[in-house]
């Protein structure tokens, strides 16, 4: 189906996201639509490089939006006619630059795919918790009901109370009237006296019934309440503290401020009420008059459900974090920070009346060397609609930074229980007072704990801290929690590791992946649902690699540079060298995978399938590139231009199809450069050299970005037996590699020459003025060197 299509197709949501992006200058949506089928199928990156290529496009283009203007003539649409012509003319400024013309259009279309990869990400989230939806969508339609019982409720108390006022107004009028008339005759006296007794039994039946109805109403909104904040209200807590760690989790609060409110106007309503009766009762009371015996029971219960429902409706709607931080909850002293609270309970009177404080925690918990904080900045902001998008009574503080007192803080605990620094845990508390019809309460939020790092270097193992709280503990307010950490089980750890991949690129670890994890994690298993992964395991075993580095390193390296081809789905990723092996041995010479470094952190790899001279299948792998081979050159322009030296000296790309059939250029071609040959930038830019293969039968590569060839440190392929050994490196025997175009004497035998390529910047000063007739070979060449290498 056509972009354009799936598009108009999508909810209402996402309907205002293309309106907004079509607000904008540059490309009318009316241009979009009626040439919506021509525009998807031309080249726009292309052209945006390409003035030739850009400058047809811009004139057919033009051609039609003169097509279309003709049609709309023939339909007699004036209004259409008049905005295709003032659309071709807005266009004509792109007649010297076309190419600027290409690059907007590309921009558009970019992100309308981005509309549609959020919609398809929220799609596939709401298929995988169809059962849990299906439960919360009960759950949520019972609410639904009960609120709409208490309304009518309400309505019917008010209802009531006015007849109760009707029928206490006609007795007050008979019986003044009676008194105004001296009646003489005892015969009528006493039939009167009995009429009135009548109706005063009457009032008092009226009476007793309001105030039961009045009890029953406050056992609705008891239940309602209850439902609200001990459920409803804890599993929004629950979602946001696993949205705060990658999981797709809605944490919007429109529908229960909608809830909360609800309740709330009703509760004050039945003040009201009471109120209301006070003031029947100061007109006519009488002996036992049910009203004056029930009502400060009544006015307690009220006031009592008010309290507990307006001190739960206060929240945190976005906890802390930093703009440049790794994620939410870690925070950096003298660092500014943001965090926004929200009042649930929404009451138009109160915008602007309401001031919220912000505070650390004076009471310090009994840990050796915990430390205190002030808190600096605007520490006082007012709750108002006007910081929300939707409206929301909302503090929004945006210039918050913490600052670790001097004197007077922990550190003097009584328990010899000791934190690390990224340990530790904070809370930031705000406080306020609700005011409104004679009702008062103080009212207070806290964040989820935050971890508070004075160096960037912390932040890593901070973050690791966030995700173990927020992952396990189900006590927002335990700051204890890493005196006595608990393990985690593997489906919960492993669901966790997918979420920092999805937050991260919109693309999660498959089953697959995560098995390969769990292999790694616990050693080969028949079922890994009862394995655990201990705390110390993941962030704090003694070696300076832990398997949060290592995971970390990968997931940075994706988000950085290969986020593309990750969420195409092209990075197997999460595999075993000894999977790998059973995978491509299956298959044809030339079928390779990309595959994670299980040793290197952020390191990327590719095996490829060879055939040797028997015959059989032999598995060749490069040692992994890093961001500094990969922050210089695209991965996928290295895939591209990967080539050996076979025996006859004829480069050759090794790589032909991405596991399991799919060919080369199918799968990475939407991002090649679309220049090819002498004017590839990337051709020009790398520069490569033959080298001579070791004994052991390995590729050598070295590259100057990340080689230190001091220290015999380089880039170094493998394959063959070496690259089976799964728990121990290669260590090849060191060898001398001499250029072959510099020592003619030598001949290479027909097995150990290979081509592997090395990057080097193109300002470069080269060995050999001659080796640039070697440049088409992708990478080449550095001199000689005396290298021994770790393989991947």
């Amino acid at each position: 189906m056509a972009q354009w299509e799936r598009l108009r197709q999508l909810s209402p949501t996402y309907w205002q996201q293309l309106h907004e992006l079509y607000d904008r200058d540059g490309l009318p949506m009316d241009v979009r639509h009626y040439l919506s089928a021509w525009m998807e199928k031309q080249e726009w990156e292309r052209a945006a490089r390409d003035y030739g290529l850009a400058m047809v496009l811009y004139q057919v283009l033009l051609e039609n939006l003169d097509i279309q203007h003709s049609r709309f003539v023939q339909e007699e649409s004036f209004l259409q006619q008049h905005n295709i012509r003032r659309y071709k003319q807005s266009f004509q400024r792109y007649q010297d630059e076309p190419c600027v013309l290409a690059s907007t259009i590309q921009w558009f279309l970019e992100k309308e795919k981005e509309i549609l990869t959020s919609a398809e990400l929220s799609e596939q989230v709401q298929n995988l918790q169809v059962e849990q939806e299906a439960m919360e969508t009960t759950c949520q339609q019972e609410l639904e009901l009960k609120l709409a019982g208490l309304r009518n409720n309400v309505q019917c108390l008010e209802h009531a109370i006015v007849c109760l006022e009707e029928q206490q107004d006609e007795f007050d009028f008979k019986y003044q009237t009676h008194k105004m008339e001296a009646v003489t005759d005892e015969a009528q006296k006493n039939e009167r006296m009995k009429m009135f007794q009548s109706l005063v039994n009457k009032l008092n039946d009226y009476r007793k019934s309001t105030l039961a109805d009045l009890n029953k109403l406050l056992d609705r909104a008891d239940d309602l309440i209850n439902l609200l904040v001990r459920k409803e209200l804890v599993d929004w807590q629950r979602r946001q503290q696993k949205s705060c760690i990658g999981a797709p989790d809605n944490v919007c609060l429109d529908q229960l401020e909608k809830w909360f409110t609800c309740v709330a106007v009703c509760l004050f309503q039945v003040r009201e009420f009471l109120n209301k009766l006070d003031e029947l009762v100061g007109k006519m009371s009488y002996e036992n008059d049910p009203i004056k015996a029930q009502k400060p029971a009544l006015n307690k219960r009220v006031d009592a459900l008010l309290k507990d429902l307006l001190k739960s409706s206060f929240v945190v709607e976005t906890q802390p974090s930093m703009p440049q931080g790794k994620g939410p909850l870690v925070l950096r002293t003298n660092v500014q920070f943001s965090v926004k609270t929200r009042l649930l309970v929404k009451f138009a009177e109160l915008n602007h009346s309401m001031k919220v404080n912000v505070s650390m925690s004076r009471e310090t918990p009994q840990i050796k060397g915990y430390r205190r904080f002030n808190v600096l900045g605007t520490a006082t902001k007012d709750l108002n609609m006007a910081e929300s998008l939707n409206g929301g009574m909302v503090a929004d503080f945006r210039h918050l930074s913490l600052k670790e007192q001097k004197s007077g803080g922990g550190g003097k605990g009584i328990s010899e229980i000791s934190l690390s620094v990224t340990e530790e845990l904070h809370i930031i508390y705000f406080n306020t007072v609700f005011e409104l019809k004679g009702f008062s309460v103080e009212l207070q939020a806290s964040s989820l704990p935050v971890v508070i790092i004075s160096n960037s270097s912390q932040q890593q193992s901070a973050w690791a801290s966030i995700l173990w709280f927020n992952m396990l503990s189900l006590d927002p307010k335990d700051i204890m929690f890493f005196a006595n950490v608990p393990a985690a089980p593997w489906p919960q750890f492993g669901e966790m590791l997918s979420w920092q991949f999805l937050s991260a690129t919109k693309r999660g670890l498959d089953d697959d992946q995560r098995k390969m994890i769990a292999h790694k994690l616990f050693g080969k298993q028949q079922n890994y649902d009862m394995c655990k992964v201990s705390w110390s395991k993941f962030s704090k075993d003694s070696g300076p690699d832990t398997f949060w580095v290592w995971f970390d390193g990968i997931l940075v390296m994706v988000k950085t540079y290969l986020e593309n081809i990750w969420r195409e789905g092209l990075i197997m990723g999460f595999v075993s060298k000894g999977k790998e092996k059973l995978l491509l041995k299956k298959k044809k010479r030339g079928t390779f995978l990309l595959r994670f470094s299980e040793s290197v952190v952020g390191g990327i790899t590719f095996s490829w399938v060879e055939i040797d001279s028997t015959g059989e299948p032999e598995i060749k792998t490069v040692q992994p590139f890093t961001k500094t081979d990969l922050c210089q050159i695209p991965f996928h322009e290295i895939v591209r231009n990967f080539q050996i030296l076979e025996a006859e000296n004829i480069p050759e790309s090794p790589l032909l199809f991405l596991y399991p059939d799919t060919p080369k250029d199918e799968a990475f071609g939407k991002w090649y450069s679309e220049k090819s040959g002498d004017d590839n930038p990337y051709i020009k830019y790398i520069k490569t050299k033959l080298m001579f293969v070791s004994k052991e039968n390995t590729l050598e590569a070295r590259s100057p970005m990340s080689c230190d060839m001091t220290q015999g440190d380089c880039l170094e392929p493998m394959y063959g037996e070496a690259a089976e050994q799964e728990d121990e490196p290669l260590r090849p025997q060191m060898e001398i590699f001499q250029d072959l175009m510099l020592s003619s004497s030598i001949e290479p035998s027909e097995d150990d020459c290979l081509l592997y390529p090395s990057f080097t910047d193109s300002d470069c000063i080269q060995p050999d003025s001659f080796l640039a007739e070697f440049n088409l070979l992708a990478p080449s060449l550095m001199p000689a060197q005396t290298c021994g290498g770790i393989s991947q």
